[in-house]
C-alpha cells in the first residue's frame, strides 16, 4: 500500500497517486461528518511580492544572502552554509545528575549546591551553574534551574575519563559538549551550525508539496526512500512520531497526521501543526471524533494507535498523568475506543477487549478478539475497557455505525481540511510575525521535568523549522546537531529567531534530533546525527517536480490577491 497526498496548494494540483487499500478511501468507507468553516490564515497584512531575480539576487533574504544556492526547480532555492564560527574554541566537561525531588541534569539550588560540596570533598573540582531561559514565552527572572559540572577538558576522552571516575565514586554523570549551550546559558561559548535553507516562491513554484508516509502508515521507512518512490526533487522528514515499541505502533504520527484530507491520526489537542491549504499556516489544533449506533454516541479516543496508549498526550476521556500534551510522555487510558484505517498498513495491535469490522458503509460485518486486518473499503473500531462494553453492547453485526469528526482551532472555529494535509510538530516559533516561544501551552516545559526543556530545547540539537513569510513563501530550514567540530545545532529561540531573520510571520517546529534528513533527487544532503545514519521516519514532507512538458500554469499556491 502506497499514498502520496497533495498538501492541497489547489492553485495547481495533480491526481493523487494511491495503490492498494488506500485507492479505496475516495469512496467515503464510513458515515464522516466533517464540521466545516474555513478559517482565515494569521498573518499581517500583505506586501507586494518579492522580485524574481537570479539566485542570489534581491529577494534574498540578508542574512543568507552571500550563501551559494542552488535552483532545485523554478521557484525552489536550496541554499547552504554555516551559522557561527566553526574556528571557535570547543571544551568538554562533565555534566552530574542532581538528586532531589525530580533527579536529572537540572535541580533546585539547594540540591545542585549541596551536591557540589559532597563532590568537592570527594576531590572533584565541582561548580554550581544557574541555566536561565529568558526569551521563552512565559519565562520569568529566576532561572529554570542549576546544574553541577566537573571540570573543562581539551578532548572527548578526557571527559570521558573523569566520567568513569564520578560513576566508580557513585556519582551519575556524562560529558557535556559546551557548543551546545546557546548563549543565553553560557555567553563564554562559541557554536557553529551547518544549515540548509529551502525558499519555495508560490508564484514562480509549478510543482507539487505533498506529504508521504510510505507504503504504510505503521511502516516507518527513511526520508531518502519515500524521496525517491515519489520522484521529489527535495524531501525533508515531518511530524512526530512513535519511536518506539512500548509508546504504541511505530512510525504512526504522535500528534495530528491528515493526508489528502483524511484523518489518519488524532491531534495532540492544543499543540501547534503546520497546515498546507489554500495558503500554508501554523494553527493549534484540537480534533473530536464519536462513533454513533442509533441514539447512543460514545467518543472515540484514538485513530491508528495502540488502545490505551497516547503518545504525546493532549488526548481525551481521562487520560493520565494529563489530557494536556507533554512531548516525549506517553500518557495512559484503559478505557478507550480506537479507529482504525487501511492505511495502517498492518494487523491491528492484540491485546484485552473488542474489536468490531465494518464494511464501506459503516456497518458491522463481525464482532473478533483484538488484533486483525482492516479490511480493503473499510475500518476497524477497537474498545478496551468501558470502550469494550460499549462496543459489545451497540455495535452488533448488522449495525449501522456513523463516525463524526470535528476539528477546530484554539478560538473554537471550525477547520475545513478540504483536500489539505496537516502535520503535527511544535512548538510554535514564529506568531504574527515576531519570535513567540511558547514552550509551556506545547508541553515542552513542564513542572515534574523541567530537565526535559533544557536538554531538548535550551540545549542546541538539530532542528527542522517552516515558516511563512507575508509573500507566502514557504521557508524550509535544517540546521545539523551533535556532532563536535562539524555542527553544533540550534536551540528552539535561535531558531525562532533565525527563521524571523529570513522573513517568517509564522513558523513552527517539526521533528528534529535523529531524524533530521534532507533529500535532494532523492540523495541524503545532510548528516544526521545518530550513529547509524539515517533514521526511518513516519512521514516525510515532498517537494515535487512541475508535471514533464508542463512548466507553465498556474502556481502551486495563489492565495487571495
Amino acid at each position: 500500500m502506497e499514498l502520496f497526498a497533495v498538501y492541497g496548494f489547489r492553485g495547481h494540483s495533480r491526481p493523487v497517486r494511491r495503490t492498494g487499500a488506500a485507492a479505496t478511501r475516495a469512496a467515503g468507507l464510513i458515515a464522516l461528518s466533517l464540521v466545516t468553516g474555513l478559517v482565515p490564515a494569521r498573518t499581517p497584512a500583505r506586501a507586494a511580492p518579492p522580485p524574481r531575480a537570479a539566485v542570489g539576487g534581491p529577494g534574498v533574504p540578508a542574512v543568507i544572502g552571500d550563501w551559494p544556492g542552488e535552483e532545485l526547480d523554478e521557484g525552489l532555492t536550496l541554499y547552504r552554509g554555516t551559522l557561527g564560527d566553526p574556528s571557535g574554541p570547543g571544551r568538554w566537561t562533565v555534566t552530574v545528575r542532581v538528586p532531589g525531588d525530580r533527579p536529572g541534569e537540572l535541580g533546585g539550588r539547594a540540591d545542585a549546591s549541596e551536591l557540589a560540596l559532597r563532590l568537592h570533598a570527594a576531590g572533584f573540582d565541582a561548580r554550581v551553574e544557574a541555566v536561565p531561559w529568558s526569551g521563552y514565552e512565559g519565562a520569568g527572572d529566576a532561572p529554570l534551574g542549576w546544574r553541577v559540572r566537573v571540570g573543562a577538558y581539551g578532548t572527548r576522552a578526557q571527559a570521558a575519563a573523569q566520567v568513569r571516575r564520578l560513576k566508580s565514586a557513585g556519582y551519575p554523570a556524562g560529558a557535556d559538549w559546551t557548543r551546545t549551550d546557546p548563549v543565553e546559558v553560557d555567553p563564554r561559548g562559541g557554536h557553529s551550525a551547518r544549515v540548509r535553507v529551502a525558499i519555495l516562491d508560490p508564484r514562480r513554484y509549478r510543482g507539487e508539496v505533498t506529504a508521504s508516509y510510505g507504503r504504510a502508515l505503521a511502516l516507518p521507512e527513511t526520508t531518502t526512500s519515500m524521496a525517491r518512490a515519489a520522484g521529489a526533487t527535495l524531501a525533508v522528514n515531518g511530524g512526530y512520531f512513535v519511536l518506539h515499541e512500548e509508546d504504541g505502533l511505530t512510525g504512526t504520527p504522535a500528534g495530528i497526521g491528515v493526508y489528502d484530507g483524511e484523518v489518519e491520526s488524532l491531534a495532540t489537542n492544543g499543540r501547534a501543526a503546520l497546515l498546507l491549504g489554500d495558503r500554508p499556516r501554523v494553527a493549534r489544533l484540537f480534533t473530536a471524533m464519536t462513533v454513533v449506533a442509533g441514539r447512543r454516541r460514545r467518543e472515540i479516543d484514538g485513530v491508528n494507535r495502540t488502545p490505551g496508549l497516547v503518545r504525546n498526550c493532549g488526548g481525551v476521556g481521562g487520560d493520565s498523568p494529563t489530557q494536556a500534551p507533554r512531548h516525549d510522555v506517553t500518557c495512559t487510558d484503559p478505557s478507550e475506543i480506537v479507529l482504525f484505517t487501511p492505511a495502517l498498513g498492518r494487523h491491528t495491535p492484540e491485546g484485552d477487549g473488542v474489536e468490531v469490522v465494518l464494511d464501506g458503509e459503516g456497518r458491522v460485518v463481525e464482532r473478533r478478539p483484538r488484533g486483525g486486518p482492516v479490511p480493503d473499503g473499510g475500518r476497524v473500531l477497537a474498545g478496551i475497557g468501558e470502550g469494550a462494553a460499549w462496543l459489545s453492547a451497540y455495535a452488533w453485526p448488522g449495525v449501522r455505525l456513523g463516525v463524526r469528526l470535528r476539528v477546530c482551532d484554539e478560538d473554537g472555529r471550525a477547520v475545513d481540511l478540504g483536500d489539505a494535509d496537516v502535520v503535527n510538530g511544535g512548538p510554535w516559533l514564529v506568531r504574527d510575525g515576531r519570535v513567540d516561544v511558547d514552550v509551556v501551552s506545547d508541553g515542552v516545559l513542564y513542572a515534574e521535568n523541567p530537565a526535559f526543556f533544557y536538554t531538548w530545547g535550551i540545549k542546541r540539537n538539530p532542528r527542522v523549522m517552516v515558516g511563512i513569510d507575508r509573500w507566502d513563501r514557504l521557508i524550509l530550514v535544517t540546521a545539523d546537531g551533535r556532532r563536535p567540530g562539524y555542527s553544533d545545532g540550534l536551540s528552539l529561540l535561535e531558531g525562532a529567531r533565525f527563521l524571523r531573520e529570513l522573513g517568517a510571520v509564522e513558523g513552527i517546529n517539526l521533528d528534529g534530533g535523529g531524524s533530521v534528513s534532507l533529500a535532494v533527487r532523492g540523495r541524503l544532503d545532510n548528516r544526521p546525527s545518530d550513529e547509524e545514519g539515517e533514521r526511518s521516519v513516519g512521514d516525510a514532507l515532498l517537494f515535487l517536480p512541475p508535471p514533464e512538458g508542463k512548466g507553465g500554469g498556474r502556481p502551486a499556491y495563489s492565495g487571495p490577491g
